[in-house]
């Protein structure tokens, strides 16, 4: 559709309008007077949240972002789907799966009783989805404007074979000092270290960073909190359907060599994402669904 078509569609009058972003990509714009958001209906991926009265949008968004068909857009909320990290069968497949450089659909808009906005996108598969991943599906992204933010990324089988998923919500945070981040709630767990091998490790004491970092935790069950002193708040995580959280920092070297971001952006920058990976694995029977749920609630520190 048109940016015309799709707000005469789904625009909601004072509270969101469809609007051409860069190269052309549809942005749905929320203002639900406690929180701005923008969704980029390619990719379907959220790409702003600014609760009232917050100096600093909750997401980093990459100022050399690709904003083309095809490219990842870097920042926000990207959706890895249906697996998460490199091709699983090691066919050539691109990383994180195929739904994060490809238009979905805008589904619908509502306004709900308690003032809040829920905007829903999704994807069915293809001919083309099929030749990739040879799986019928339904996926759909319900994002909640509120206080707080909720995303449910929602998997429903429409075929007649189970399939094997993993996923994440790969979020990029917007932090003001990487070194005096830390991120609460992993404590003592196990994580598989991408740095070093893949060699399992347990986690002592909270998070902190000081060089790239790249962790898989598993057996996550309460909230995490990411304690941001810079910016004097404390953005906590809530999930469900969810029993692993990675943990990912580019840092100085890695940051210079990728040509969407800016060699200092490491600094600002902290990716604690919603997944179901490494040994948290889901499989979907024919029929059924699989909901991975993540709310996002900004306080002080």
């Amino acid at each position: 559709m048109s940016i015309g078509e799709l707000n005469a569609r789904f625009a909601i009058a004072g509270r969101v309008t469809i609007t051409a972003g860069k190269g052309g990509l549809p942005l749905v714009e929320v203002d639900t007077g406690t929180a701005r958001a923008t969704i980029c209906t390619y990719a379907g991926q959220v790409l702003s949240h600014r609760p009232a009265g917050q100096a600093e949008d909750i997401f980093f968004l990459s100022g050399k972002a690709y904003w083309a068909d095809g490219k990842a857009i870097k920042g926000g909320m990207p959706v890895c789907w249906p697996w998460f990290g490199p091709d699983p069968e090691g066919k050539g497949r691109p990383g994180h799966g195929f739904v994060r450089n490809r238009p979905w659909d805008l589904r619908g808009t509502e306004t709900l009783a308690d003032g809040r906005v829920r905007v829903r996108l999704g994807l069915t598969d293809s001919d083309e989805t099929r030749a990739i991943w040879p799986h019928a599906f339904d996926l759909e992204l319900a994002v909640t404007i509120g206080d707080a933010l909720q995303t449910a990324l929602v998997t429903r089988n429409t075929g007649d074979k189970a399939f094997p998923l993993t996923q994440g919500l790969h979020t990029y945070f917007r932090v003001g000092d990487i070194a005096r981040v830390r991120v609460e709630g992993l404590e003592g767990l196990s994580y598989i270290d991408k740095m070093d091998g893949g060699a399992t490790k347990t986690q002592q004491g909270a998070v902190t960073l000081a060089g790239e970092t790249d962790r898989v935790y598993t057996g996550v069950r309460g909230d995490l909190a990411i304690v941001d002193p810079a910016l004097s708040r404390r953005i906590r995580i809530s999930a469900q359907g969810s029993a692993s959280a990675v943990v990912w920092n580019p840092w100085a070297d890695t940051a210079r060599a990728m040509a969407d971001l800016d060699d200092d952006d490491y600094k600002t920058l902290l990716c604690v994402e919603t997944t179901n990976a490494g040994p948290d694995a889901v499989t979907v029977a024919p029929g059924a669904e699989h909901r991975l749920v993540a709310t996002y609630t900004v306080g002080r520190d």
